[in-house]
């Protein structure tokens, strides 16, 4: 009997054994594949096409006006710089702002891409700036300084400017101070969530096998993240439709350009 009972204790420690190598293999392997899945990434983060508040020279952050006409065409046009050089998309994104998400369709149709999901993130919105939204860029200077309680821009350009910001970092950080509704974002909140919505996306598309993703944000926040993230920053406004190209794997981020226009020069011949 004590024979019979210990065969099956021996019988049944196998199977349990025996099932837990099994799992474990299978979860070996299933790593296994999923590490070999990850591949590298090549973002074309993109500044959106001329939009009306362009044009007409006013602050624009979360407030949203629509491209123009020669805003559509330099999106089109950037599609036809990178159909060009055989460049295709295995995911797109765009902030959700409507001026964003109709550049990110309009590179796609130059392209000659099927468009695909546009995926918005808020994450790469522009950097808010409260109430001075909609307001012209000639009269905002001396109303900033005023809100922020100094007889001129100057006095309070010379003080902000202590801290050694870059200067849109500074000027994020202007709006913010000055802002007496709440609604305005400082430099490092933009930077922040701009840096955490571009790593998710490398992550998300290294996780699926890599490959190059096109992504439309604004010029103020594009600055502001690369600021803190290259040496290779010198400041420079991006143009609308520019590329700035980043490559990342294997958790590694690396900015290889910044506010390329060569994709776009070729697309309009």
């Amino acid at each position: 009997m004590k024979k019979k009972i210990l065969a099956g204790f021996a019988a049944f420690a196998l199977l349990v054994f025996g099932g837990c190598a099994q799992q474990s293999g299978e979860q070996t392997a299933t790593s296994s594949s999923s590490a070999e899945k990850n591949g590298e990434v090549t973002i074309y983060l993109t500044r959106h096409g001329e939009t009306m508040f362009n044009d007409l020279n006013k602050v624009q952050g979360w407030s949203d006006t629509p491209l123009t006409e020669e805003g559509e065409e330099v999106a089109v046009d950037l599609g036809k710089g990178l159909a060009k050089e055989d460049i295709t998309f295995q995911s797109v994104y765009s902030s959700d702002m409507k001026r964003a998400h109709d550049t990110a369709d309009a590179i796609l149709d130059g392209l000659g891409q099927k468009k695909g999901k546009v995926q918005e993130m808020v994450g790469l919105r522009e950097a808010g700036s409260g109430q001075f939204e909609g307001e012209s860029l000639d009269t905002i200077d001396k109303e900033q300084a005023k809100e922020a309680g100094y007889d001129s821009y100057g006095e309070y350009e010379k003080d902000k400017r202590k801290a050694g910001e870059d200067e849109w970092s500074w000027l994020a950080n202007a709006h913010y101070y000055a802002d007496q509704s709440g609604y305005a974002e400082g430099a490092d909140k933009v930077q922040t969530r701009m840096t955490d919505a571009i790593d998710k996306i490398a992550e998300k598309q290294s996780e699926k096998g890599g490959g190059n993703v096109l992504v439309v944000s604004h010029g103020m926040s594009i600055n502001i993240m690369l600021a803190d993230m290259t040496d290779k920053y010198k400041g420079d406004s991006l143009e609308n439709a520019s590329v700035t190209k980043i490559h990342y794997q294997d958790g590694d981020m690396e900015v290889e350009s910044i506010g390329d226009t060569s994709y776009l020069e070729e697309g309009k011949e």
